[in-house]
């Protein structure tokens, strides 16, 4: 895509994505944009308790290539997406936009809640927590948690 839009090959769009991806990084980072990826640092980020502890909890997937070894295709098989996909828990802090969390990165067929649980995310001490219905009893100690109901 990128290449598309920089009149590049795709050759060429590859060699510089993998340039500068270092550089983008370590920009994010200095400017304090970068999530963090350790679950048990998330109460001590300034991010987290910025402007308030209120924080929204969310799963992304993303398409991956359909793997060849009949094993990893299973695992990888989301079946809400229909499709391979892999999977990220992300916290955002719902005053100032940011993206506080970034989990690692897990199998498409994994449920929500429990990427969430194996994260062992640690949080602000009198935090409030807006989740989806992905994680229905998901309840960490020591956070207000609201939840929609399901229709």
């Amino acid at each position: 895509m990128q290449g598309l839009q920089f009149g590049l090959s795709q050759r060429r769009a590859n060699y510089w994505i993998h340039r500068l991806l270092h550089l983008l990084q370590k920009t994010l980072r200095d400017l304090g944009m970068k999530p963090e990826r350790d679950a048990k640092k998330v109460a001590a980020t300034t991010e987290a308790v910025e402007g308030g502890a209120n924080l929204s909890i969310d799963a992304s997937e993303r398409e991956i290539q359909r793997p060849v070894n009949k094993e990893r295709q299973k695992q990888k098989y989301s079946g809400k997406k229909k499709t391979h996909t892999g999977k990220n828990v992300l916290l955002v802090n719902e005053n100032t936009s940011k993206v506080v969390y970034l989990s690692a990165t897990a199998e498409g067929k994994k449920h929500d809640k429990k990427v969430a649980d194996e994260s062992q995310i640690s949080y602000p001490a009198n935090a409030s927590l807006t989740k989806d219905t992905g994680f229905q009893g998901y309840e960490p100690e020591g956070v207000l948690t609201e939840q929609p109901k399901k229709r």
